[in-house]
């Protein structure tokens, strides 16, 4: 298995190969449902799955909400003997890549078998887990740490497990790039498709909310410390104070599209058109806000063959700091003009799940094509009008949908763009 730890440079737009990437079965695993369906519709009712956590004692840290998934029965998703070996998000991707390969109707064990590979991008791995049995190893000493700790805290270990389960031994991987993560895991996996492989299990699930990842993630600075969950995460308000840490995210199946409709697959959501990903330049340098964003979004653009207009909704990375918003709103503008194209961000719903938030955005931009609505940014009411947003609140938007770009932003510079496209 390879192991790929940061998204690099987009390089020039070359000419397209003749193959297309399709996204033939999602599935998801979020604060506000756990299958796609169940997401779907909790999201066009606005419904919010952040709250006070719960999984541990929050008031001794700065920052006290998440969307945390509290329903999760992994007895019902995960064979029993993996449950003393995986981590709890381990245990959520196990769960969205089998409702992702049931939904493409892909049967492994009827494919050859190195035709069917697992690319996912995750931050942290099983910190969960890892955290669990270092506080044996303080309390109790090492004869109490499980010999599972080996690899079970491992960032890669998602794409492992997945490949064991299933039995996928084709070309696979993980990526490592903070919320941009989801989109290069899609983009490598298109790669691979692109070159033989017929079949992909990619995106990501993730999420570290224990108090030794929890630690790490408050050390950022980008999340809001207010208590309330209808006031903590707005972004692209005037006094947007961070984010809101949460779990889940979703895994895809990316096929070759004539492979997949001579195999007769149920459906295809989208196409995967264009991608490019960039790093903003070190601190301290004088450039125009947002200006590595925008070369992202210009150069899948011009993978995909397409010009700013063709574009119907954005999906927006929403960092929820005033800089940060200020930033990407500005790489919006720049792109497709004040107010030029509607915007959404559906993650103030489920908090920003790490690697796993820009996966769930675009598999939810998926059913956006299918069934011709946007769904609302909740929470935010008086969006700044300095930023010229036509930001999607209150109430899903009804529209028709062909094209879609994802926006996602890594913490320390990562910028990836994604274009999907109804097939």
């Amino acid at each position: 298995m390879s192991t790929v730890t940061a998204a690099g440079p987009a390089a020039p737009a070359a000419p397209a190969p003749t193959t297309n990437a399709v996204v033939t079965g999602i599935g998801v695993m979020s604060p506000i449902g756990l299958s796609t369906e169940a997401y779907w519709a909790a999201l066009l009712a606005g419904t919010s799955g952040i709250g006070r956590v719960t999984r541990f004692d929050p008031d001794p840290y700065s920052v006290r909400l998440a969307g945390e998934i509290r329903d999760f029965d992994p007895e019902q998703h995960v064979p029993g003997r993996l449950l003393a070996q995986t981590d709890h998000v381990t245990r959520l991707s196990l769960a969205a890549a089998g409702e992702a390969l049931a939904d493409a109707a892909v049967k492994p064990e009827e494919l050859p078998e190195y035709d069917v590979g697992v690319i996912t991008a995750s931050s942290a791995g099983g910190f969960e887990f890892g955290h669990r049995e270092l506080d044996k190893l303080w309390r109790q000493g090492p004869a109490h740490v499980s010999a599972y700790q080996s690899f079970a805290w491992f960032y890669a270990v998602n794409t492992g497990q997945i490949s064991i389960r299933h039995g996928l031994r084709g070309s696979s991987g993980v990526l490592v790039s903070d919320q941009a993560g989801g989109l290069d895991a899609v983009a490598h996996a298109r790669r691979r498709v692109r070159r033989g492989t017929p079949v992909v299990v990619t995106g990501a699930v993730d999420g570290s909310l224990c108090p030794w990842g929890w630690v790490g993630q408050v050390s950022s600075g980008q999340f809001s410390r207010s208590d309330d969950p209808a006031t903590a995460y707005r972004p692209f308000e005037p006094d947007a104070s961070g984010a809101v840490p949460g779990e889940g995210g979703a895994i895809l199946i990316l096929e070759d599209e004539r492979a997949a409709r001579a195999r007769g697959v149920p459906r295809v959501y989208g196409r995967v058109a264009g991608y490019a990903a960039t790093f903003d330049p070190p601190p301290g340098r004088d450039t125009e806000p947002g200006a590595a964003l925008r070369r992202a979004i210009e150069q899948a653009l011009a993978e995909a063959g397409a010009e700013p207009g063709d574009v119907d909704v954005v999906f927006a990375d929403a960092a929820g700091t005033p800089e940060q918003d200020r930033a990407e709103a500005a790489a919006l503008q720049a792109v497709f003009g004040p107010s030029g194209v509607p915007v959404t961000a559906p993650k103030t719903m489920t908090g920003r799940l790490c690697a796993g938030g820009a996966a769930l955005d675009l598999a939810t931009a998926l059913l956006a094509i299918r069934d011709g609505v946007v769904p609302p940014t909740v929470h935010v009411r008086n969006p700044d009008p300095g930023h010229a947003l036509r930001l999607v609140t209150g109430t899903p938007l009804r529209m028709r949908v062909r094209s879609a770009l994802i926006v996602a932003r890594g913490f320390r510079g990562f910028n990836s763009a994604l274009v999907v496209t109804a097939s």
